[in-house]
């Protein structure tokens, strides 16, 4: 009798558990439902994150919205927190096994202090069975919050993949509007005289722009919708440059952009030197320009990343430069070979 009073008692046990176990998923969709992100206080976080039994996982965010506290980038890395839960909401991989949760220390600082976090913002994974492990806290010194990340990040840990979906942008559609409205105004008033359409110059000032845009990362500023600088959230510093060659921000790209189109420039000047019309001073002054931009695109911009797959060799172009500098000087006009562009592939 006693046996079967036992067993009895463990079934009861497990059905116990069972009940809550599906209660909990159930309040847990309920709420995910409502907001892509949950908030939680320290009570809600031990019942639905830390205590079993659970058979789901959860991605938490700890952070200080309050503008008392000083986080400067706590609203940014929430906006790419909801981001990436937003994305996981309207996938294919979307299922009740996996939750987004907040936890603000205004509502939780006995979370932060069990888990040892002294600083915002902050993101971990509790997966679904087993103790976590050491991956499951998230390096946001090296990686950043941007979405994109936190989604590989994610997907390393619970092996769900989630392509991020960002809100739509209509700024740059607005301008595009705008700038063909200019255009077909300034073609419409001009309509007896487009004189301008045979110019040269004015198609290779469009050919040029069109180049700087694309050599400098703008399609995959498009396609990858990236931040425009990156603050660090542990001292508020902003960052012009990805720290990752992996990717890319806005603001790098358009650093790029002017440093490419001063080397542009650089080049027009050297050729445009050497006609004899113009005054040697002119000319002289041009030359130098053009030197220093290619000596400072070679030393001054030392490559960032070793892994890059080829390197750029000036020293050809240096030596057509002095030729064509001393050949002002002198006014002896003499040839220079412009040698190939050579690339040093990676063995």
């Amino acid at each position: 009798i006693s046996a079967l009073l036992v067993v009895f008692a463990t079934v009861c046990s497990c059905k116990t558990k069972q009940e809550i176990l599906e209660d909990k998923v159930k309040q847990l969709t309920e709420w995910s439902n409502r907001r892509t992100v949950i908030q939680m206080n320290t009570n809600k976080f031990s019942t639905y994150v830390k205590t079993k039994p659970r058979n789901y996982s959860t991605i938490v965010m700890f952070t200080a919205l309050d503008s008392k506290r000083g986080c400067s980038v706590c609203r940014e890395a929430n906006d790419e927190f909801t981001i990436l839960a937003n994305s996981y909401r309207f996938s294919p991989a979307y299922s009740n096994s996996l939750f987004f949760v907040m936890v603000d220390f205004d509502d939780g600082s006995e979370v932060f202090q069990s888990l040892g976090l002294n600083s915002a913002p902050a993101f971990m994974h509790f997966p679904a069975k087993g103790k976590r492990k050491g991956a499951d806290t998230y390096d946001i010194q090296r990686l950043g919050f941007h979405a994109d990340n936190l989604a590989k990040w994610m997907s390393e840990r619970t092996e769900v993949v989630v392509r991020i979906f960002r809100p739509p942008n209509y700024t740059g559609t607005v301008v595009l509007v705008l700038l063909f409205s200019l255009a077909g105004g300034l073609l419409y008033v001009r309509r007896n005289s487009l004189e301008f359409f045979y110019n040269k110059t004015f198609w290779s000032i469009v050919s040029i722009f069109i180049v700087l845009a694309m050599t400098s990362g703008q399609m995959w500023n498009h396609i990858r919708g990236p931040p425009y600088y990156h603050r660090n959230p542990q001292n508020g510093a902003i960052h012009y440059i990805h720290g990752s060659s992996q990717g890319q921000l806005v603001a790098e790209t358009h650093i790029i952009m002017l440093i490419h189109g001063a080397i542009v420039a650089g080049f027009i000047m050297l050729n445009e030197a050497h006609h004899p019309k113009a005054d040697i001073s002119k000319r002289r002054d041009s030359i130098l320009y053009s030197s220093d931009q290619m000596f400072y695109s070679r030393y001054g911009l030392a490559t960032p990343k070793e892994q890059i797959p080829y390197k750029l060799h000036f020293y050809g172009y240096w030596r057509t430069c002095l030729g064509c500098f001393l050949s002002q000087l002198t006014h002896v006009h003499f040839p220079t070979k412009v040698p190939r562009l050579s690339l040093q592939l990676p063995s």
